[in-house]
């Protein structure tokens, strides 16, 4: 399985197929902010990273351009990786409550995360082309994990899942929880180890945090219901 997920991951990091997206990350790569100047910068898709056996995937957005795009690691370096790790420590999903580059030790225990989109976009806001060229990349992640529960965090992620699974009519709210089986993905289930759970949350962007949105303590409750399922209860 990590074997599987290496070279996934080397096809990811190589691919150059929206060439927008291309010339913003490498643009961005070059120039730097001026906090991190002295830094060499990723520039380049942000492969999945986490635990080979991971029974919970987390599916994100898309790297900031100062942040995962900076430090090739998702939610690494960056505020949203600011509110998510502290939380994924409390919950003991993480080893640790930081997550500052991709040499810092953390280790994520029973999960994997990934993302919608894999290179920065300019204004957070890839094309829907560009996340269909992304899309067999989620999908396959999913197919070598066959994890027990997808935690979403945001629609976008939300909504690309659901084109995976070939699903309509599911709203996207946050703490949202869906039973994925074989009567919602008849379409689909000789390629994934159903049922699996859909779990909703916003996403731990500075917008939402900073405005209230989306609270420690609501995020919290995303973790620990997570644990639930795994759990059965």
């Amino acid at each position: 399985m990590a074997s599987q997920l290496d070279k996934l991951n080397e096809q990811i990091i190589s691919c150059r197929k929206c060439p927008r997206l291309v010339e913003w990350r490498e643009e961005v790569a070059r120039v730097k902010r001026k906090a991190y100047k002295d830094e060499e910068y990723w520039g380049k898709p942000v492969p999945g990273f986490g635990d080979p056996q991971a029974r919970v995937l987390v599916v994100g957005l898309a790297p900031g351009a100062h942040g995962s795009n900076r430090t090739g690691r998702n939610f690494t370096g960056d505020a949203s990786g600011g509110f998510l790790f502290p939380a994924l420590y409390r919950a003991g999903f993480a080893n640790q409550a930081s997550a500052e580059s991709r040499s810092d030790g953390l280790i994520l225990k029973d999960m994997y995360i990934t993302a919608s989109g894999r290179c920065a976009p300019p204004d957070n806001k890839p094309s829907p082309e560009e996340l269909n060229n992304c899309q067999p990349f989620l999908e396959r992640e999913i197919q070598i994990i066959q994890p027990k529960v997808i935690v979403c965090l945001g629609k976008i992620a939300f909504d690309q899942i659901l084109k995976i699974f070939t699903i309509r009519g599911l709203k996207f709210s946050h703490g949202a929880t869906y039973q994925l089986t074989t009567d919602y993905c008849s379409l689909v289930t000789e390629r994934y180890s159903l049922p699996i759970w859909l779990l909703c949350s916003y996403h731990p962007s500075q917008q939402n945090t900073s405005t209230g949105k989306l609270t420690a303590t609501m995020f919290d409750a995303i973790w620990a219901q997570a644990r639930n399922l795994l759990n059965g209860n």
